[in-house]
């Protein structure tokens, strides 16, 4: 009996291993595999069947540390709210974290420019590749969106490749570096922040959103855009909305449509 109670748990372990190994992707989903600098990344990719036919927007979804593509697709649901986009979730490699696993022993996202050899800025340039390959990709509407690690990897795309993107939505995150050289182009923005949150403190993401409202030329007055969320408009069409909820660290549930509703409008007003 003490056996078969010892062993219980590596069995449980094995089956629950398998089970995501063999998971089956729904229709219009695929799984990208591309070697970057002699690794083999990989991710999910979800693209609408009018995809090779017709341009389509696309959402970039970035997990958080310790985190995977199958669960942030699945927490995010960008292909539920957004179905016309194309919405790539890729998987981290294991890295250390600025907050938590010094070690890097979960997968993660390099913090800021240089770090791991930008290896993650070198992924994200070959998917891009990859999927203008691919598809007939709408060059005008690509979007970043990403909770904690992944958010703040969203705004270091946004410093590193701000020709890129149409609009960026990060959740619970910072920029690695906010001092000289980390200057950032005017582009509209979402930021969700959780005011009891304990990992990344509410009063550091209140520096970040304070930092976007300035450069992007936000007026001082802010005007309800959806529940929890404060529309700060633009003169320069750079508008910022701070969805600010009571929570702690984890996703809000409510996030993933209101993502989806900002970008739809950034997409709409471009020109």
């Amino acid at each position: 009996m003490k056996h078969l109670l010892f062993l219980l748990p590596l069995l449980l372990f094995t089956l629950a291993c398998k089970a995501q190994a063999q998971v089956q992707l729904p229709p219009n989903f695929h799984k990208l595999e591309l070697t970057v600098d002699g690794v083999a990344r990989t991710g999910i990719v979800y693209a609408p069947p009018t995809a090779r036919e017709k341009p389509a927007p696309v959402v970039f979804v970035f997990h958080g540390h310790g985190g995977n593509a199958l669960q942030v697709g699945r927490s995010f649901a960008m292909f539920r709210h957004w179905p016309e986009a194309i919405s790539v979730h890729l998987q981290g490699l294991n890295t250390p974290g600025r907050l938590t696993d010094p070690e890097g022993k979960k997968p993660g996202w390099q913090s800021g420019p240089g770090d791991q050899g930008d290896r993650d800025l070198k992924l994200f340039d070959a998917v891009m590749a990859n999927l203008k390959d691919t598809y007939k990709v709408d060059t005008k509407r690509i979007f970043s969106t990403g909770h904690s690690n992944g958010g703040g990897f969203t705004y270091l795309l946004w410093q590193q490749r701000p020709d890129v993107f149409c609009a960026m939505a990060p959740s619970a995150a910072a920029a690695a570096r906010l001092g000289a050289g980390a200057a950032f182009k005017p582009k509209p923005a979402m930021h969700i922040a959780g005011t009891q949150d304990p990992l990344v403190k509410y009063a550091w993401q209140e520096v970040m959103m304070a930092k976007v409202k300035q450069f992007n030329g936000c007026e001082a007055e802010g005007k309800p855009w959806a529940t929890d969320c404060t529309l700060f408009p633009s003169k320069t069409g750079t508008p910022f909305i701070a969805f600010i909820h009571q929570g702690t660290h984890t996703f809000p549930p409510e996030a993933p449509p209101l993502i989806a509703k900002f970008f739809k409008e950034q997409a709409a007003a471009v020109k």
